[in-house]
């Protein structure tokens, strides 16, 4: 029987994560230098064929992390080549852990051939193997954000998912892709559907964080 496949969601990291990284990795190679004053509007927009606001959300990461460092009235300078190794170290280790979570997926998406969407065989996916979750470490936890959930139009950061919860978001599933590994400047949206990392009460407590009048699944 002929079977029809649509094409994959596109799986993506935010651009301006992707530029902070990539600045990291100049960083460590020394092709930017310590010291050095970096201009978001005619450097990296131009370096990277990116927007200026995409350049400055990547030089806010950066400053976060304590590799770069703003200057009131002077401008951002890169302040630690150190800071820059750590931060692409840990990026190649995420990166390596969800290259393994993708193959799972796509592996199970050829099992699954009649589902439509991508959406729906992951959906699939995480209601069979709830039982056995603390032995599947690689399969998330996921939350969908509907209209009455709590703290829509708010970043991971300013939320301190981790410190309230133990969860670890790993994706946010929105309308047209799915985002891995969406860093701290991230906003929840109604509609989304998050995929998190942790244990069962991670969960409990992320559906209280967003649902606190409801005991039921969101």
């Amino acid at each position: 029987m002929e079977k029809n496949l649509k094409p994959k969601k596109r799986v993506s990291l935010p651009r301006y994560q992707q530029i902070a990284v990539e600045i990291a990795e100049r960083i460590v190679e020394n092709r930017y230098k310590v010291g050095q004053k970096v201009h978001a509007r005619s450097t990296l927009a131009s370096n990277f064929n990116a927007s200026a606001e995409t350049a400055r959300k990547a030089i806010n990461v950066l400053v976060d992390l304590d590799i770069m460092e703003v200057q009131q009235g002077s401008g951002t300078y890169i302040t630690s080549r150190e800071n820059a190794e750590i931060f692409v170290e840990k990026f190649k280790n995420v990166q390596s852990t969800q290259e393994i979570r993708q193959d799972l997926l796509e592996s199970i998406e050829r099992q699954r051939e009649e589902l439509d969407h991508f959406s729906e065989t992951l959906n699939t996916l995480v209601n069979q193997t709830k039982r056995v979750h603390d032995i599947s470490t690689f399969v998330p936890f996921e939350l969908k954000l509907t209209a009455e959930a709590q703290h829509l139009e708010e970043s991971v950061a300013d939320l301190h998912i981790w410190q309230k919860t133990g969860a670890t978001i790993v994706g946010i599933q929105t309308d047209t892709e799915l985002l891995l590994s969406p860093g701290p400047y991230a906003k929840l949206s109604a509609g989304n559907t998050v995929y998190f990392m942790g244990h069962e009460l991670s969960m409990q407590r992320m559906k209280h964080l967003f649902y606190p009048d409801s005991d039921s699944d969101a």
